[in-house]
């Protein structure tokens, strides 16, 4: 299935705004659950306004509806404190609550997939090699600009700011959060390129 039907998005799109508002019926911090799931508040009305005209793939639909859980979650606990993130800090023997890293991970693995198929579909890059550099720049691009989004963030709201930050006290957080991102952008270039290539070709054909 190149792209699903518009009752399956309806239902998704459902359950996204029934899970949008459990996480913010008591988050641990009000302002920072509505910095995290901003980009939903954001991605929701555009994807609502162009699956007509420009219908995605079935498989960039379920990353954006995954990324959206996982942006949710962040919000309703805070990164640093989200309990999936402490089982993970003991399983693995880490310092550190991981889960801001699986954030930043789904920061470059899903605008890796969308940056693709746009580029793909609007033909605006012909050589392989250059469509995957050019996903990667993307991908770090905004992995870039949302850390001075979060610097911003930090200026303008001081003390305020720290459960959106999640540094935990790490010096090399920013640099660490743009390789998560990169990560998760080559993962996504090299385990699904092929099946959203299937997907967009069936898209083509109908």
């Amino acid at each position: 299935m190149g792209s699903p039907d518009a009752r399956s998005l309806r239902i998704s799109a459902v359950a996204l705004l029934v899970l949008l508002a459990m996480s913010g019926l008591h988050p641990y911090d009000r302002t920072t659950w509505i910095l995290e799931v901003l980009p939903v508040l954001v991605a929701l009305p555009l994807l609502a306004l162009t699956h007509r005209r420009f219908p995605l793939t079935t498989l960039l639909y379920v990353c954006i509806f995954l990324h959206a859980i996982v942006l949710m979650v962040g919000g309703a606990y805070t990164y640093a404190r989200v309990p999936l993130g402490f089982q993970m800090a003991e399983w693995f023997d880490l310092q550190r609550n991981p889960y801001d890293k699986i954030g930043h991970f789904f920061q470059g693995f899903v605008p890796a997939l969308a940056a693709r198929e746009i580029l793909i579909r609007g033909k605006h890059v012909r050589s392989r090699r250059m469509l995957g550099f050019l996903v990667l720049c993307i991908v770090l691009a905004i992995s870039a600009a949302y850390e001075l989004i979060e610097w911003a963030a930090a200026l303008s709201l001081g003390q305020g700011a720290d459960e959106f930050l999640g540094t935990q006290g790490d010096p090399w957080d920013t640099q660490s959060d743009m390789f998560m991102a990169l990560v998760g952008a080559a993962m996504a270039l090299g385990l699904f390129s092929r099946g959203q290539d299937r997907q967009i070709a069936q898209l083509h054909r109908t």
